[in-house]
């Protein structure tokens, strides 16, 4: 997969009045590398049409598209690749169904990061790092100490995720992480563009 920085979650909760295409394509304009529709509430259908028009979306501006669980609508548009949660269908299976598709796995452990990498995930997100309201039934947050223990075990790229804000992605950068995702600090910005910029800037500093 195409390496990147900045990863972007749908989260149309925070954007309230604001149409989905609208907000996505102004993080994408402020620079963000993966768009992930994650839509744990609509009707398989409607999701089907979500994920139809950020697939033109993507496809337009040359941006890595991820379908979060659904292995079906993700083959439907021809989506770059799936997201998937510990408790959904395994690694294995969902890699029979994808061929060389992309396929990232949440982990919130250092077992379950070892686990992703020795069954040939592409990427693994790692988190929650701090307290999050972007997900129901999610786990403990995992700190920054989790962050620090991945970037030295895991070879594989990975992307921090949770609760992560422009005012606390120094502490996420400084742990060890190159990839920022983030959900309500992007799409419920009031300036959306600006907001990634800020990240990315954040992002590119650390790496220096």
């Amino acid at each position: 997969m195409k390496d990147f920085k900045l990863y972007a979650i749908t989260g149309e909760e925070f954007h309230p009045g604001r149409d989905l295409l609208t907000v996505m394509e102004e993080a994408i304009l402020g620079g963000v590398d993966i768009i992930q529709l994650r839509d744990k509430y609509s009707s398989k259908r409607d999701v089907l049409k979500k994920a139809q028009v950020l697939r033109e979306l993507t496809k337009k501006y040359g941006v890595t598209f991820i379908v979060n669980d659904h292995i079906d609508v993700a083959l439907a548009v021809d989506a770059d690749g799936i997201h998937l949660g510990q408790d959904d269908i395994p690694l294995a299976e969902a890699r029979r169904i994808m061929g060389n598709k992309i396929i990232g796995i949440s982990t919130h452990a250092i077992e379950e990061a070892l686990e992703a990498e020795k069954g040939g995930a592409d990427y693994i997100g790692v988190g929650p790092v701090f307290p999050t309201k972007s997900k129901v039934d999610v786990v403990d947050p995992v700190t920054t100490e989790y962050v620090k223990q991945v970037a030295k075990e895991i070879k594989i790229p990975f992307v921090a995720i949770g609760g992560i804000k422009l005012h606390n992605v120094d502490q996420v950068l400084a742990a060890g992480a190159s990839r920022i995702c983030a959900v309500s600090e992007i799409v419920g910005a009031e300036d959306i563009k600006s907001t990634c910029e800020s990240f990315l800037s954040k992002i590119n500093s650390e790496a220096k």
